[in-house]
Formats: structure tokens, C-alpha cells, sequence
């Protein structure tokens, strides 16, 4: 459908010099499902805060739908790229929920009932509109997880393309993460184009469309999700296989190739050699 998100030989260093990303270039189309993956220190926060105009490019160049994000533009075009940070409270300050998710909209200049609307709506994506009275900086009233939910519907109230979020799954319980991608599915569908910074390389051979594997503020490999079980790949960004593609390597009679990554591809592998071993079962009783 055409590249919404491109970055050209993008480079960044910290204000102590430290170098952050060293010639970034890639290109995300509009309706992907992006998961970007490396060790701590590969450089994924920082190129996410790119992606929004929170970082402006040292050298080299950012484009939302073929526009550079400069100085003059970068609140413009952050309304078209929205950010979760990895911690929400880093991101949810307002006296209320309700007041939480108001906040960019009302920034937006929208008016009144446009506002309640879209509040409305995002707090619904979330299951949170009956806890929008709450306080949400207070631990005893919101959990982590419910932070984490009113951080997605503040940016989902902005209405942008693009959603970006920074280790999403991060300090979720396992109801949380499955709670999480349901509505990431939710914004999927409504046409989104969906980018997650994350070591989680299960969710993300389950998830994603494509993967981007950094190392060292450099770009190792991009692709689909076959890139994590190449063995020399994943061993160099220090990643690991999915835990199902181990599975089936470690089992020496399941010889399937490419290896399944994700459940529902183990689950059809599996069930193409149940014939062959009843098949082997019933000449074992008939000898």
C-alpha cells in the first residue's frame, strides 16, 4: 500500500558523544505489523523516538507519508505517529483517566463533544471506561497493566496512523500480554500500522508481519519472521529461537522445514506427521 514510515542512513549520538543509531535506513508500509528486535543497547528506544519527531535527526533523514520531520513540522506530523512508552508513568500524569486521555485531543483543538467522543472510544478499545473517574498516577487505584492500557487509549484518542510502542509487554502478567494484544489485534483491524520495540521474540514470531533485527545502532537484518531461526543471525543481535521453532530442532524425528515459529504452525506441522506415525503404528500390530 506504499511506504508511510521511511528513514535514510539515520544517525544519532547522545549529548556525551555516545553514537545511538549508525546509518539507519528502512522503510515500513502503510498496514504493516512491525516488530523490532536486539539486545539492550541495539538501539530500538531511540529509533522509535525518531519515528514521532521526539528525537530530530543529527544526520540523515525521518519521512511520515514522504514528509521530513523537521523543527518546523514535528508537531504536525507527531499527531500521525503516536508513541507508549515502555513505563506509562511516564506518559499518564492527569488528575483523572478521562483527563489523561483529554489531554491530546484538547491539544488538538478539537471541540467539545469531539473530545468526549473520542475519549470515549479509546477508553472502550481499552475496557477502561469504567474505571475513567480514576486516579491513574496512584498505584492502589490503577495496576500496572490498567497504566499501560490508559497510556494506549491516550495516544488511540489522537486518531493516528501510526502507533508505536516501547516494550509493550514488558511487567505484564500473561493475562495482561494477552489482554494487550487483543487490542493491538483491535487496532490492527481499524487499519493501523502497528510498530513494537520488544525482546520478546515469541510475541513477536507470533505477531508480526515483519521483523527489523538491530545490533549496535546498526541494522543487522530485515525481513519476515524467517530471519529468527537463522542460526548465525540470532546468535549474533543475541536473540534466541522462538520457544516452539526449539521445540521441533531438538527433536530430531520432526523434520519440518522452514522450522514453525509460531503455535499455530507447530500445531499443522504436527498434524501432517500424526498420519504417517498411525500409518507406522498400524503395520507395527499387522507384522
Amino acid at each position: 500500500m506504499g511506504a508511510l514510515l521511511e528513514v535514510e542512513d539515520l544517525y544519532f549520538r547522545y549529548h556525551d558523544g555516545t553514537p545511538a543509531l549508525n546509518g539507519i535506513s528502512l522503510s515500513i508500509d502503510r498496514g504493516e505489523k512491525v516488530a523490532i528486535l536486539g539486545p539492550n543497547g541495539a538501539g530500538k528506544s531511540t529509533l522509535l523516538l525518531h519515528f514521532n519527531g521526539i528525537y530530530l535527526a543529527q544526520q540523515g533523514k525521518v519521512r511520515v507519508a514522504g514528509e521530513e520531520i523537521t523543527r518546523d513540522n514535528e508537531t504536525r506530523l507527531r499527531e500521525k505517529v503516536g508513541m507508549v512508552f515502555q513505563d506509562p508513568d511516564d506518559q499518564v500524569f492527569s488528575p483523572t483517566v478521562w483527563d489523561d486521555v483529554a489531554f491530546g485531543p484538547l491539544n488538538q483543538g478539537l471541540d467539545r463533544k469531539e473530545i468526549e467522543e473520542r475519549v470515549f472510544q479509546a477508553l472502550q478499545a481499552v475496557d477502561m471506561w469504567d474505571l475513567r473517574s480514576r486516579a491513574p498516577h496512584h498505584l492502589s487505584h490503577l495496576s500496572y497493566g490498567q497504566k499501560k492500557r490508559v497510556a494506549i487509549a491516550g495516544v488511540i484518542a489522537m486518531n493516528p496512523e501510526v502507533i508505536v510502542l516501547d516494550e509493550p509487554t514488558a511487567f505484564l502478567d500473561p493475562a495482561g500480554q494477552e489482554s494487550l494484544m487483543e487490542i493491538l489485534a483491535e487496532l490492527y483491524q481499524r487499519g493501523k500500522t502497528i510498530i513494537i520495540a520488544t525482546h520478546d521474540v515469541d510475541m513477536a514470531a507470533e505477531w508480526a508481519d515483519k521483523v527489523i533485527i538491530l545490533k549496535g545502532g546498526k541494522i543487522l537484518a530485515q525481513g519476515d519472521t524467517m530471519l529468527l531461526v537463522q542460526d548465525t543471525l540470532v546468535k549474533d543481535a543475541g536473540l534466541r529461537f522462538p520457544v516452539v521453532s526449539q521445540v521441533f530442532q531438538r527433536i530430531p524425528s520432526l523434520v519440518v522445514r522452514p522450522l514453525p515459529r509460531t503455535v499455530d504452525e507447530a500445531a499443522n506441522a504436527i498434524a501432517t506427521l500424526l498420519p504417517d506415525r498411525k500409518e507406522k503404528d498400524n503395520h507395527r500390530i499387522v507384522s
